[in-house]
């Protein structure tokens, strides 16, 4: 029989997964605001918003299920990676999906990007205790 690792969750977990969201989805949407005065973006309107704000919630919230399933290795090394690298795939395909739904044939916003970030910042609150 085997024994579930230890894991180290983070107090508070939601909390700060909702804080990451909100985070990430405040980074785009000043990086999106500032890109339509200095790039030429479109200019970001109220449903652009909350689909980022949608997508990135979502993204940490994939993020945390998947940190629940493998934790986070308490030590830096070839785990890590190949657990980014699992990760991301699913990450870019579901963001794929939704940037599709979301923005229809004529996307103006890199949704699955957003959500693959989040997915990533979220997955880090779950740490395996080495042993």
């Amino acid at each position: 029989m085997t024994e579930k690792p230890e894991v180290l969750v983070a107090p508070n977990l939601w909390l700060k997964a909702l804080r990451t969201g909100v985070g990430v989805a405040l980074f785009f949407f000043l990086f999106y605001i500032v890109g339509h005065y200095l790039w030429q973006f479109p200019f970001p309107e109220p449903m652009d918003l909350f689909q980022i704000l949608l997508v990135s919630l979502g993204g940490v919230l994939l993020g945390v299920a998947f940190s629940r399933v493998w934790p986070l290795p308490p030590r830096p090394g070839f785990e890590r990676i190949v657990r980014v690298f699992l990760l991301m795939i699913p990450a870019l395909g579901i963001g794929l999906a939704l940037h599709v739904w979301l923005q229809g044939p004529r996307p103006e916003r890199a949704l699955y990007l957003v959500f693959a970030l989040a997915a990533w910042l979220g997955s880090g609150y779950i740490v395996r205790v080495e042993t």
